[in-house]
């Protein structure tokens, strides 16, 4: 588990593409091998850690767990990189929010968010008992104020500044998370900092993008449950705050699509796979499909 690697920094406009342009040029960019990387990327010590936790937490890049400390890009970095540089489509981010939001291991607080804690309205608090919670059923010990930063960083990347705090956002400020296009939590009440989890908003989500999650969990199966893509960890229900009606009018777009069979005879609710693809080709699918 990991708390707190955001050094309180969540992801600003921009910063996923400068850091990738740089590992790009020189994989040693953030260990300073050659050169001072705040001049390097121009940016404060505090935030250049944060920026390198970030495009590994998101997915884009990995460093080796020992060994010379380099950063490369993943697979589906490098895809991303190739269609979506500036990460400008809506499509791209739903796929960095579903890499952060799975990623157990190191952004354990999104991973429990999405997929564990169970209140639609929720404060800090709310979400720091729970959290406190599952951290001890899992033998470990976490400072409270770790896990009150990771939840104002989670709060901070899904809700855009307009919303928070208008009277403060100036047009050219950089400081918004890109994230918060999606829309995945809205303020039910500021003054008592009351918020709630959202549903994604009408056409917001590319069928395309829900099929490459789809894929990505199903571990190569021909067939999944609707349920579990509903109702399981990881999968997409949960990761995008689906409600049955959203998800199932996905579905049958994705049918439309040719790509699965949605299948509700004989007491089965599941859909079967029809073409083969993978969770990349998906995405590339979906790059080509918005080009076109």
């Amino acid at each position: 588990m990991k708390f707190r690697a955001h050094d309180t920094f969540f992801i600003r406009k921009g910063w996923l593409n400068k850091g990738m342009k740089n590992v790009r040029n020189d994989p040693q960019v953030f260990m300073g091998a050659n050169g001072n990387p705040m001049d390097i990327l121009g940016i404060g010590a505090n935030m250049v850690k944060a920026l390198r936790y970030w495009l590994q937490a998101v997915g884009l890049t990995e460093e080796p767990a020992n060994g010379r400390k380099v950063q490369n890009f993943t697979d589906f970095g490098i895809v991303v990189y190739e269609n979506d540089p500036y990460m400008e489509e809506i499509g791209t981010l739903w796929l960095l929010h579903y890499k952060l939001a799975t990623n157990k291991t190191e952004a354990t607080a999104w991973y429990y968010f999405f997929n564990e804690f169970k209140l639609s309205e929720f404060t800090r608090d709310d979400f720091v008992v729970q959290l406190n919670n599952y951290i001890r059923i899992n033998d470990d010990e976490v400072s409270e104020r770790s896990l009150e930063d990771d939840y104002n960083c989670i709060v901070n990347t899904y809700v855009p500044r307009f919303k928070s705090n208008p009277e403060k956002v100036q047009p050219e400020s950089n400081i918004d998370c890109p994230l918060g296009e999606l829309g995945l939590i809205d303020i039910v009440n500021k003054k008592e900092k009351i918020y709630k989890k959202a549903t994604p908003k009408k056409d917001t989500l590319h069928p395309l993008i829900l099929l490459a999650v789809i894929l990505d969990q199903a571990g190569g199966q021909g067939e999944i449950k609707i349920s579990a893509i509903q109702n399981n960890s990881y999968n997409a229900g949960k990761v995008f705050n689906l409600d049955i009606i959203t998800l199932t009018n996905l579905l049958y777009k994705i049918e439309l699509m040719g790509y699965i069979k949605v299948v509700r005879t004989a007491g089965l609710d599941v859909v079967r796979i029809e073409k083969e693809i993978d969770f990349l080709g998906c995405i590339r699918e979906y790059y080509r499909a918005i080009n076109n």
